[in-house]
């Protein structure tokens, strides 16, 4: 089902004491899908979140409502939630993850989804 496909926030995670605290935000994003030009559907996050900092690194956990607009259906609202970490390696190149989910109309389950990346600046 497109809802479960589509995560959006957070599992928990722990960071370290040390964290230096950058502070509170909110994120509005809209992810919509379509197979070649079948629109399938979309998801609307409103996100609460905190963002702040662990070493060297940056962290990231948000979560609130998604509505979830299955096209042909009426929009639900589910819940979802995403964390995120992002560390450098060098002054040119970074990595991150993010683990996001999304609730679904069955209570014992729900979407999960994973990022990982490397980013290159030149």
């Amino acid at each position: 089902m497109f809802k479960t496909t589509i995560a959006a926030a957070a599992a928990a995670i722990a960071f370290a004491p040390a964290a230096a605290l950058a502070g509170p935000y909110v994120n509005v994003e809209t992810n919509a899908g379509w197979v070649g030009d079948d629109y399938s559907g979309a998801v609307t996050d409103l996100h609460v979140g905190y963002e702040g900092e662990v070493g060297a690194g940056a962290y990231y956990v948000q979560a609130g409502p998604a509505l979830v607009s299955v096209d042909g259906e009426e929009t639900e609202t589910e819940f979802s939630g995403k964390a995120g970490l992002g560390f450098p390696v060098s002054d040119a190149v970074g990595v991150y993850g993010e683990l996001s989910f999304l609730t679904t109309e069955d209570d014992d389950d729900f979407g999960v989804g994973g990022k990982l990346g490397v980013k290159y600046n030149f």
